[in-house]
C-alpha cells in the first residue's frame, strides 16, 4: 500500500518502482473523477459514473473505497486476484481511509506514506502540474495537511524531496531491506520537518 497527499509524488514514483522492478504491479483503481487530458481508462483509472460505482459498492466488489475531494475511488478485488495470479507482488496508490480498510482486513500487507519535504514544496508540484485552478489547489493544501496526520498509522515513511533517494527507499522497503525507514526511525530522524508537515 502506498499512500501520499496529493502532489507529494506518489504516482511517479510508483510508475518508476515498477519500471525498476519486473514483479510489481499496480492495482488499476476504479473512480468516478473526470479524466484527465493525458489520462487512458484502464490504465490509469477504470473511469465510471456515481451509479456504476455503488453498483460495485453494493456488489461487494471494492476490497476498499473512499471519497476523496468529492470523487469516490475504490481498488476491485477482481483486479487483486489478476495480479495474484501472475504471482507479482501488487500495489496499491491509496489514500489513508483505504488503507486503514485494507490493515483491517490483511494484517500481513505493507504500508508506505510518502511525505514531501515542506508545505512549500507541495504548494509548488500541485502548482506546477497546470491541472487545477487556484481555489482548487487551495483546498487540495488543506486536504493534505488533514492527511499528512495519518502517517503514523504506516509502517513506514519515504520523504520525497530527491525523487531519486525516494524512489531507491521505495525499492529498499519493498525488498525488505528498509528497516531504517519505519515510521519511528524517519520521525526521529525529520522531526522538525514532519511536524512543520503537520502541526
Amino acid at each position: 500500500m502506498v499512500a501520499a497527499p496529493s502532489g507529494a509524488g506518489k504516482t511517479s514514483l510508483v510508475k518508476a518502482l515498477i519500471h525498476a522492478m519486473s514483479n510489481i504491479e499496480v492495482a488499476v483503481s476504479h473512480t468516478t473523477r473526470q479524466r484527465r487530458p493525458d489520462e487512458s481508462d484502464g490504465v490509469n483509472y477504470h473511469f465510471v459514473d456515481k451509479t456504476r460505482f455503488k453498483e460495485l459498492q453494493a456488489e461487494d466488489a471494492f476490497i476498499e473505497s473512499a471519497h476523496v475531494f468529492g470523487n469516490l475511488y475504490g481498488t476491485s478485488r477482481q483486479a487483486i486476484d489478476k495480479i495474484a495470479a501472475t504471482g507479482h507482488h501488487t500495489i496499491l496508490e491509496i489514500d489513508w481511509q483505504g488503507a486503514a480498510q485494507i490493515r483491517q482486513r490483511d494484517g500481513a500487507s505493507v504500508h508506505i506514506f510518502i511525505l514531501p519535504p515542506s508545505l512549500q514544496t507541495l504548494g509548488a508540484r500541485l502548482l506546477g502540474r497546470g491541472q487545477d485552478d487556484q481555489e482548487t489547489i487551495k483546498q487540495r493544501m488543506n486536504e493534505a495537511i488533514s492527511e499528512m496526520s495519518h502517517y503514523r498509522e504506516f509502517d513506514y515513511l519515504v520523504l520525497n524531496d530527491d525523487f531519486d533517494t525516494a524512489l531507491a527507499d521505495l525499492r529498499r522497503i519493498v525488498l525488505g531491506q528498509g528497516e531504517d525507514l519505519r515510521v519511528e526511525a524517519q520521525h526521529a530522524r525529520h522531526q522538525v520537518i514532519i511536524d512543520a508537515l503537520t502541526s
